[in-house]
């Protein structure tokens, strides 16, 4: 059955179902483009993995609490990594850890000219790392504003409620956001606030020279993307993150109840 809400819906952007519905998500896009733009276009779907390894503080935090097994089996380890038996003389091997890391994988859809392989449109369905301050939210804003002086078209696609919005000028407050970008409207770009409790629309997806539009129903989409992988089962058992406030949690909840 579809998502019971008219558009995003909420309890998908909890960390533990987030990176399973936006490669899903994307791999509809790419299915989706797919049969609008062949055979004069190939629609290409690419990973990208961010590996980030936490301060100390944040490492703490995770992990909860030390690894005990690491300092019973040396208590010298403070000192140094690695001993010698005397009597042998060779070096004795410890228990070590190694540092955990988040890693957090990242689909981006490519529109390609199929002649040339020319990149004509990305799609991007922004992730975490694209919105939270700091080294990967600059990397991309870097990527965003290369490729406007390209011949590429740009499509932002922004489901998360949670961390702070790209940079546009003249965006309205809003809980999501999708964007085009268009060589010919430079600098301006075409964009959709949407609310929580808005349906999320058909948007276009430009091609390039006489080639119309293709378009992408983003509630369709997600509608698929939910019903197969059966999130029904076990989405409410946790709340949205970002947490609704109380009016939106009560609206929210009507929807998970009928």
């Amino acid at each position: 059955m579809p998502s019971p809400f008219p558009g995003m819906n909420p309890y998908l952007e909890q960390p533990s179902v987030w990176e399973d519905f936006h490669m899903a998500f994307a791999t509809q896009i790419r299915e989706s483009l797919a049969t609008q733009v062949r055979p004069n276009f190939l629609v290409k779907l690419e990973e990208r993995v961010f590996i980030h390894e936490p301060s100390s503080n944040e490492r703490r935090k995770f992990l909860g609490k030390p690894d005990i097994a690491l300092f019973e089996a040396s208590p010298a380890h403070e000192s140094s990594v690695t001993t010698i038996d005397p009597a042998l003389n060779q070096v004795k091997s410890i228990l070590a850890t190694i540092p955990d890391v988040e890693i957090e994988r990242h689909a981006v859809i490519e529109i390609r000219d199929r002649l040339d392989r020319q990149l004509v449109t990305m799609i991007e369905v922004l992730s975490p790392s694209n919105k939270r301050y700091g080294p990967d939210r600059e990397q991309y804003l870097l990527k965003r504003a290369t490729m406007m002086f390209s011949s590429a078209s740009i499509v932002e696609i922004d489901l998360l409620r949670g961390g702070p919005r790209l940079p546009i000028n003249d965006l309205p407050a809003c809980d999501y956001c999708v964007t085009v970008f268009r060589k010919a409207n430079a600098p301006k770009v075409e964009a959709w606030p949407i609310g929580l409790r808005d349906e999320l629309p058909v948007i276009p997806v430009p091609l390039k020279g006489d080639f119309a539009d293709a378009k992408l129903d983003l509630k369709a989409l997600l509608d698929r993307v939910y019903d197969a992988a059966g999130y029904e089962d076990y989405l409410y058992e946790s709340f949205p993150e970002p947490p609704l406030d109380q009016t939106d949690a009560i609206w929210a909840q009507a929807f998970i109840t009928q």
